[in-house]
């Protein structure tokens, strides 16, 4: 590990921290990136909690107790929380909240909380308040029989506009003209699952979602979902993972990085893994110079930059550095180890010469997005995978 990552890493992570007191409860997290997401995004601090740990094991734990202090008695946490100051009207619209004076959005993101806590700070079931969250998900997600979560909205997956959701969604995708109206549909129906689903639905069983789900259970102490994700999502004769859309049953079929995602997961069994590994190593689809895109390279839908402007359409083609670690787990975890460290080593390289950025061309490792992204510190993850509260998660 460079001595001038570490110190770069550890400056973005303390320049982004913020404190303060709503109405009698002390909050403190890691903002994504100040000058353009100033409040705290729930998969984003897990992602930095991890990190953390490697500096202030303190902070660590204080970012995601943040995040439990703004759930509900029953466990429901929102994927955004406004504490310092509310949703600005120009962001209304676009946002999940019932009303612009809440504490956060009604929406979920990637539930990593356990699996986060577990490696930053301890055993998630002896929390109380993760356990509760955990069981909310279970009752008001898990809406198939078994035990796999189902999203309301693109943006739950923290993808957003991921042109997997496109044909799903249509013109009320994120950053659509029509997604205000699917926000207003929702807030409606209480963004309740069931009761859209009744409505018409759509919902979707996305990978990324479960993925991270499966790796909080584990945590927990829980049985495991893989074969359920298995059995639901996997695509034997595409050799991929695939979204299930209800009503209908239908499936997603635009190649995403989501789609090798289940490699994070312990309990993969080989023969999967192996064929998502060759989807990843081939250099026509996903084993760019700077790997993974966020798409295949192959798919008329890759955008390597994400766009610009108004028409900026984030996770259509850009590499982002939470991907790649946790793709890097499952080379890791095969015996990849050399394929594992040219990943490395080529995201160090683009992080050390363009700064701690958003995401990055998967061409040229051009930095893009915002600056100062706090999860892209994931990538002492790779440079240095020994550092754990509670031994190696490899």
């Amino acid at each position: 590990m460079s001595a001038a990552l570490d110190e770069l890493c550890e400056r973005v992570l303390r320049e982004n921290w913020v404190e303060g007191d709503r109405d009698g409860t002390a909050y403190s997290y890691t903002s994504p990136s100040p000058g353009r997401y100033p409040w705290q995004w729930y998969w984003d601090s897990c992602f930095a909690a991890i990190v953390w740990r490697r500096f202030d094991r303190g902070r660590a734990r204080a970012e995601l107790e943040s995040l439990l202090s703004s759930a509900d008695a029953d466990g429901f946490i929102g994927h955004t929380v406004f504490w310092h100051r509310p949703v600005s009207l120009a962001r209304l619209p676009y946002y999940n909240v019932r009303s612009r004076r809440a504490l956060r959005t009604e929406t979920i993101q990637p539930p990593l909380l356990a699996w986060a806590w577990s490696i930053a700070v301890g055993d998630p079931a002896a929390e109380p308040a993760i356990v509760a969250h955990c069981d909310w998900l279970e009752r008001n997600r898990a809406l198939s029989g078994d035990g796999l979560l189902w999203i309301v909205q693109p943006d739950e997956s923290g993808l957003d506009a991921s042109p997997k959701f496109d044909s799903i969604w249509g013109w009320r995708a994120h950053t659509r003209p029509g997604f205000p109206l699917l926000v207003h549909h929702n807030r409606r129906l209480g963004f309740d699952a069931r009761r859209i689903l009744a409505a018409g639905g759509p919902l979707v069983c996305e990978v990324v979602v479960n993925v991270l789900w499966c790796l909080s259970r584990l945590a927990m102490g829980r049985p495991s979902l893989t074969p359920a994700l298995i059995d639901r999502l996997w695509d034997d004769e595409r050799g991929l993972f695939l979204d299930e859309i209800l009503p209908g049953g239908e499936r997603s079929r635009v190649a995403t990085w989501s789609a090798l995602a289940p490699l994070a997961l312990p309990d993969l069994p080989d023969e999967i893994a192996d064929r998502l590994i060759a989807h990843l190593l081939d250099e026509h689809r996903f084993w760019t110079p700077l790997p993974p895109p966020s798409v295949a390279i192959d798919e008329p839908t890759y955008d390597p930059t994400g766009g610009r402007g108004l028409l900026r359409r984030y996770w259509r083609g850009p590499t982002w550095i939470n991907a790649a670690w946790l793709l890097w787990l499952g080379l890791r975890r095969r015996g990849q180890d050399g394929q594992a460290a040219e990943l490395t080593n080529r995201l160090e390289a683009a992080i050390t010469r363009e700064g701690v950025r958003e995401y990055y061309d998967p061409r040229t490792g051009r930095g893009l997005g915002a600056k100062n992204f706090a999860w892209s510190t994931l990538i002492l993850e790779m440079t240095d995978p020994g550092t754990s509260a509670s031994g190696s998660y490899l």
